[in-house]
């Protein structure tokens, strides 16, 4: 080790500066309280104090920030989608995540790849030729590449024909990129803290205070937690695969189930695979990351539960259509194996903005697609507490679509995770 790192290292005038202040006691009230510690509620935090000046503002996290789903993805960032909703929803978050790094002045590991979604049969060439015109018209970098030219882009994949589902094109999506989950998460918390937000970790929900006066409609007026009830101008939840549990205590019902979600790495390996590649077909989505490590996931758990298990039938399924499609990695070991818990809607696309109690909204139903919309959602929740009003943005994925008919169908989009 060299002697000056071992000096500064050891010296009292260099001390590493909290990326959160110290804990503090819980205040009798704040403005506006958000459930749940991960990236989209430090990221309304953040905005809300960045973009609108509201800092009496409490993150209520059960755990440790960032150590739910935030800390459980993929890391895979794109817009590439089906409705022309979703498609302009993605694409503002991808431009924001674009800047992120300089506005917490701290490297994010932002890499862009090259997202390419792969077409076995005729109906998904159709379908990926669908998702290529919704997106150029909506202004997003898609093609349709067929399978010579995709050879010639991604030729670490396996081509031949002698296999169960043979390659016949992809949507390349260019501006498909990764990042380091846990910096993002860090960088709103350390933002929103530096502005003067309170983050309170280690601190569980345990329902909420609802009135109702003179036949007005229920609103919420209070939380209650492990450490204390606190008073709240207005709530927001934003907990992902807990989001049943949480709308559960507030009075009203989401529709929405909750499956374990799992993923794994390989040991670190010399670069070789640069884009990210998924498919539908085989239940399978890969990166390799800055570490050299294979990251992969696959499908859905087959059930609903809450927990964040791992099991030997994902692990032996998600390898066999690795090997598929990457058949030279068949010595390569996993390094490490963990699940996260998504919370599913009808429709594949998120709940977001107003509920039955008035002063309480939603951040919900995120699936597998939960870190790609952080800087949006944190963005656009942050406008809708500033202000009232339910932004334009994400006015599609209202609560009420469900029961006025009007669902944004995206699991073609989403497919490889279902």
């Amino acid at each position: 080790m060299p002697l000056a790192l071992l000096k500064y290292g050891l010296s009292k005038g260099h001390p590493v500066p909290r990326a959160l202040p110290a804990e503090t006691d819980l205040k009798d009230s704040y403005d506006i309280v958000i459930v749940g510690g991960g990236g989209h509620g430090l990221a309304t935090a953040y905005y809300l104090a960045a973009d609108h000046g509201i800092t009496n503002v409490a993150v209520l996290e059960k755990g440790y920030v960032g150590g739910g789903n935030t800390g459980r993805n993929t890391t895979i960032i794109r817009s590439n989608y089906l409705t022309p909703e979703g498609v302009k929803f993605y694409d503002e978050s991808v431009t924001l995540y674009k800047d992120l790094a300089n506005d917490f002045d701290m490297n994010l590991m932002y890499s862009e790849r090259g997202h390419f979604t792969l077409a076995h049969t005729d109906s998904a060439i159709r379908t990926m030729r669908w998702r290529a015109e919704v997106n150029k018209h909506m202004g997003i970098e898609s093609e349709l590449v067929l399978r010579d030219e995709l050879q010639r882009m991604v030729p670490e994949l396996n081509y031949s024909e002698d296999v169960r589902y043979p390659i016949m094109g992809a949507l390349y999506h260019a501006p498909g990129a990764i990042a380091r989950h846990d910096a993002v998460a860090w960088g709103y918390g350390a933002g929103a803290a530096k502005r003067g937000v309170h983050i309170h970790q280690n601190t569980e929900v345990t329902g909420f205070e609802i009135t109702k006066a003179n036949g007005s409609p229920q609103r919420v007026t209070g939380v209650h937690t492990n450490r204390g009830t606190i008073k709240a101008g207005k709530v927001i939840q934003c907990v992902a695969g807990m989001s049943g549990v949480v709308s559960d205590m507030a009075g009203f019902k989401l529709p929405l189930k909750t499956i374990p979600l799992q993923a794994c790495v390989s040991q670190p390996l010399k670069p070789f695979l640069d884009a990210i590649v998924v498919s539908g077909s085989l239940h399978v989505y890969v990166s390799q990351s800055s570490r050299g490590e294979l990251v992969m996931g696959g499908s859905t758990d087959p059930y609903g539960v809450y927990m964040t298990r791992s099991t030997l039938d994902f692990k032996e399924g998600l390898m066999m259509h690795m090997m598929e499609l990457l058949p030279y990695i068949g010595e390569v070991k996993l390094l490490r194996q963990w699940a996260g818990m998504t919370d599913m809607t009808p429709d594949f696309a998120p709940i977001m903005g107003e509920t039955p109690v008035d002063d309480y909204y939603i951040d919900a139903g995120w699936g597998t697609w939960g870190f790609k919309a952080t800087p949006v959602c944190g963005k656009r929740n942050a406008e809708m507490l500033a202000t009232g009003k339910v932004p334009e943005t994400i006015q599609p994925f209202a609560l009420q679509r469900f029961h006025d008919f009007k669902l944004v169908g995206e699991k073609g989009a989403a497919s490889v995770g279902h």
